[in-house]
């Protein structure tokens, strides 16, 4: 079993930045892959980013190339979601994600924390 406990939520104006934590707990493997979604009012979630806990490519939304960074500290167990440039469109709900090993789903979540940028 494996806890997510999501931080770093704000309210931020446009072009400002953001870093959301993500703290795991219970039992973690190098081959787990971290993820961070989205959520905006009325739409479905998205994926934002995703790496492993054992290193290697990181992968990110269009949407978010270039703007955005994930990373982890393995020591700390802890996946940061840099958001830099945000725009309003970036207003959502995000949430960190575990999933045992690449290809397969995501089964654990985390409770979502808010990020809200005004134009």
């Amino acid at each position: 079993q494996v806890q997510l406990v999501e931080s770093g939520g704000g309210l931020v104006q446009a072009g400002g930045s953001l870093r959301l934590s993500c703290a795991a707990s219970g039992r973690t493997f190098s081959s787990y892959v971290m993820g961070w979604f989205r959520q905006a009012p009325g739409k479905e979630r998205e994926f934002v980013a995703r790496c492993q806990w054992s290193g290697g490519s990181t992968y990110y939304a269009d949407s978010v190339k270039a703007r955005f960074t994930i990373s982890r500290d393995n020591a700390k167990n802890t996946v940061y979601l840099q958001m830099n440039s945000l725009k309003p469109e970036d207003t959502a709900v995000y949430y960190c994600a575990a999933a045992l090993a690449v290809g397969m789903r995501y089964a654990y979540w985390g409770q979502g924390t808010q990020v809200t940028v005004s134009s």
